[in-house]
């Protein structure tokens, strides 16, 4: 900084508001400090900034990267965050690395709040441990630990609009393949199950076991292959899941959706491929970001301690995969 303000002929202070963003230099004035900053090469020693500071104004947010979903909903935290003058720390879960490693990690980094993405592992007990020390925001799940905020799409809804759907083009031998026991699986199952129950269609009703991934929705393509019979349609756990069961019918000869119509769930950037074209489950990702850090924000700077769990309404994009049953 003393050497951005002697190549301007200015205060050390007045870099320091301008560099700090904080009011008081014209516009004129920071234009001028930001480019001399940027031709001598400064940068922001952040960890030094953040020492000096009584607050990090951190948010750790813990993903799993195994579903594009998380992807989206990563880029999505950023500016959610900056909105609330917060800045974003991320940290993978992986197989050798633990989920309560990767938690101890974000805290040992100053993370004011955690953002915990589609996560089941965790065990409420120990998640309740955690919330008792910094707030923690659940996205894509309710585990239930005391004290925790979440924030999550109706999942019984959303398989209920899939079936809507399938049911409305005269679809009636309809299979779920479903997510185990991974965040809003359960909740998928239950609304695909009510929905064929409410269409009369109970006695017809399937569930495949699956994951939300490509290799399951390829096995459970293959166990509908064996058996000889194919349903008209399939409502898949997501769209990867659903990505890895169109590819297996149509390596085996099968056309989507002109003999299997098939929906998936999440609407990710993996629906809209053109090759794909997957009628899916949209949930507001955008939506999701902008709630969970309002909800860590209400706890760190409003002191709201009473949890908050919030649940979103999802619609139905509908693309090419899904089409009127060939006539018998």
């Amino acid at each position: 900084m003393a050497d951005v303000a002697a190549h301007l002929g200015v205060s050390r202070q007045l870099v320091s508001l301008v560099l700090g963003d904080r009011p008081g230099p014209s516009a004129r004035t920071r234009e001028r400090v930001l480019r001399a900053a940027e031709e001598l090469g400064y940068r922001a020693d952040t960890a030094a900034q953040l020492l000096r500071r009584a607050r990090s104004r951190q948010l750790g947010v813990l993903f799993s990267m195994a579903h594009p979903m998380e992807t989206d909903l990563v880029g999505a935290l950023y500016p959610a965050a900056a909105l609330q003058e917060y800045s974003v720390v991320l940290s993978a879960l992986m197989a050798t690395r633990t989920e309560r490693r990767a938690i101890d990690d974000l805290v040992g980094l100053r993370c004011e709040a955690l953002v915990l993405i589609g996560l089941s592992a965790q065990a409420p007990e120990d998640l309740a441990q955690v919330a008792s020390r910094v707030p923690v925001v659940e996205i894509g799940q309710r585990s239930g630990a005391v004290n925790t905020d979440s924030v999550r799409t109706d999942d019984v809804a959303g398989a209920r609009l899939a079936v809507d759907h399938l049911v409305a083009l005269g679809h009636r031998d309809i299979v779920h393949v479903d997510g185990g026991g991974l965040p809003g699986a359960p909740e998928r199952r239950e609304g695909y199950l009510a929905a064929m129950r409410d269409h009369g269609l109970g006695a017809r009703a399937e569930v495949v076991p699956g994951a939300y991934d490509e290799d399951s929705g390829g096995v459970a393509a293959r166990a509908l292959l064996d058996r000889g019979a194919l349903p008209t349609a399939v409502v898949a756990g997501n769209d990867l899941c659903a990505r890895g069961l169109m590819a297996t019918l149509t390596r085996a000869g099968h056309l989507v959706p002109d003999e299997v119509s098939v929906v998936g769930y999440d609407d990710s950037p993996i629906a809209r491929l053109p090759f794909l074209r997957l009628t899916s489950v949209r949930q507001d990702v955008s939506r999701m970001a902008e709630l969970a850090v309002a909800a860590a924000a209400a706890r760190l700077d409003q002191g709201r301690t009473a949890s908050d769990h919030m649940v979103l309404t999802p619609t139905l994009t509908v693309r090419e995969s899904t089409a009127p049953p060939r006539p018998e």
